[in-house]
């Protein structure tokens, strides 16, 4: 009779612990940050990927990220961007010249207005399309980088243990691309600080095979924007007007007319 409650006890206990460890598992997988279709997972070091995890939570985390509908940010005072990041669908305004872009990243499909005037003609149309991609290429990855390290086409390496003048000791990782965006030979090193896991510092490479940066920026004055985090200080250069929200009429994504301000 003994042994039998002897069983039963151990059986319990089994049971117990079974259940603890599945509700571990389950908060660990609130946390998933699975990489991109096409990041380079073989040549990319897995201390380096597990910076990136961090970096991801310590923004918000991968869920908050996923839930995030629309954001808009100022590039710089030389454009304002509309991204609905459900659709893909873009609207990007030059603040120099009158050019207004209307498209969709996932098919390149759209509208262009250049000079009051809509563009039509087929060639003329492709070139604008293109452009305005290009110009979300580079304007949001100012933004959004510390959500793209394990990105499509991504290699990511870690490259030491590095200290930032008045920011304190930071994770150093590498980015290289292979065959994506409009400046694959380009290469990034980005400065991950070691007690937040925010990036930083980044610094930008022309060309995969420089020893010297062409650009060095902090990535300061981090706010929280609904549920994510977001940084638009880079020095000299200020990333301004940055809106989260989980609604926008349809007509900013659809109507060439100018977009109320508090839009």
């Amino acid at each position: 009779m003994n042994i039998m409650k002897n069983i039963i006890v151990i059986i319990a206990v089994i049971i117990f612990f079974w259940q603890c460890t599945s509700t571990d598992t389950t908060e660990k997988n609130y946390d998933f940050n699975p990489p991109a279709e096409g990041f380079n997972i073989d040549e990319s070091d897995s201390f380096a990927i597990a910076i990136a995890d961090s970096v991801m939570k310590a923004m918000g985390g991968r869920e908050a990220w996923n839930n995030t509908h629309f954001i808009s940010w100022n590039f710089f005072g030389a454009r304002k961007h509309y991204w609905d990041r459900f659709t893909n669908d873009i609207r990007i305004e030059s603040l120099h010249n009158d050019f207004v872009a209307l498209i969709n990243l996932d098919d390149l499909t759209g509208r262009i207005q250049k000079d009051g005037q809509e563009v039509t003609e087929p060639d003329s149309l492709r070139f604008y399309i293109e452009r305005a991609k290009n110009f979300w290429n580079n304007d949001a990855y100012w933004l959004i980088m510390p959500y793209k390290l394990k990105d499509s086409g991504v290699t990511l390496t870690y490259v030491g243990e590095d200290s930032i003048q008045n920011a304190g000791d930071a994770y150093k990782l590498q980015l290289t691309f292979d065959n994506v965006g409009t400046t694959p030979n380009n290469k990034y090193h980005v400065w991950a600080d070691k007690n937040s896991y925010l990036v930083r510092r980044w610094a930008y490479f022309k060309d995969a095979s420089q020893d010297t940066a062409n650009i060095i920026t902090p990535w300061n004055e981090y706010r929280k924007y609904g549920d994510i985090l977001l940084s638009g200080d880079r020095g000299e250069r200020q990333i301004t007007e940055i809106m989260v929200s989980d609604s926008l009429p349809t007509a900013v994504f659809e109507s060439f007319d100018p977009v109320a301000q508090d839009q």
